[in-house]
């Protein structure tokens, strides 16, 4: 009888091994689907600027790798979501809130700074017009934002593929963002130039803060929240065998 229960546990702690073994493989190649989504915090960012500056494009791209030949005018608030990993091992889940820029959805859109940690201001850089709106964008920002907290500004000159037709110079919107004291970075949805670095710039720029302390997670605040890590115990994993010597026999 022991040689069978002795024989049925190394089987058992044969299996365990392998399963342990498969897990730890996954991991290291980056594979998550089996543990959940795992991240070390969560950033609510919202994406304002003038219809037709290329918002929805730019987030497509940064979120499903496409942009879409023609986009309709977002209605009210879509909502896009993905991982960034800011240094080794670090990572991002960014909410990124998709807001219209026409003036009847403001009411709707005003709504969502409170609960942003993260506010990225778009102009196209072959439209002068939505250039000189950016002030009245800041504005709006600066007003609605959590008081309790500091939120990160970020300005973004978009549609850089369109250098040809440039209404605004590089170092116009540099030197705007640097007298507001705001991050700046000029990107295009269609050559991808800049799309991934201006994400993930801000999602530096708000970990700093936590890091150095302007920045915290407040309890019923969606700015900031903590996030999901699971972990794989060795030890959990093999206390569940039995130990053949364990038998009574």
């Amino acid at each position: 009888m022991c040689a069978v229960i002795r024989k049925a546990a190394l089987r058992l702690m044969r299996e365990s091994f392998i399963r342990v073994i498969t897990m730890v493989n996954n991991t290291a190649n980056n594979r998550f689907e089996d543990f959940g989504p795992l991240y070390n915090y969560q950033y609510r960012i919202i994406i304002i600027g003038d219809t037709t500056v290329g918002k929805s494009s730019l987030l497509r791209h940064f979120t499903e790798g496409r942009t879409a030949e023609k986009n309709e005018p977002t209605v009210g608030v879509d909502f896009y979501s993905r991982m960034v990993e800011i240094k080794p091992g670090f990572r991002i889940k960014l909410q990124l809130w998709d807001t219209a820029g026409q003036e009847k959805f403001r009411s709707i859109t005003r709504s969502y700074y409170r609960n942003s940690v993260g506010i990225i201001i778009v102009y196209d850089i072959s439209n002068r017009k939505t250039f000189e709106h950016i002030t009245q964008w800041l504005n709006e920002a600066e007003t609605n934002i959590n008081d309790s907290n500091h939120c990160v500004i970020q300005l973004v000159g978009h549609k850089a593929d369109l250098d040809a037709d440039r209404q605004v110079m590089y170092e116009e919107g540099e030197y705007f963002a640097k007298y507001h004291k705001i991050k700046f970075i000029e990107t295009s949805a269609i050559s991808g130039e800049n799309v991934q670095e201006a994400f993930v710039m801000l999602a530096r720029e708000i970990n700093n803060r936590i890091e150095d302390g302007s920045l915290q997670i407040i309890e019923g605040w969606e700015g900031i929240k903590s996030g999901v890590t699971m972990t794989l115990s060795l030890s959990e994993e093999s206390s569940r065998i039995p130990s053949p010597s364990s038998c009574s026999c």
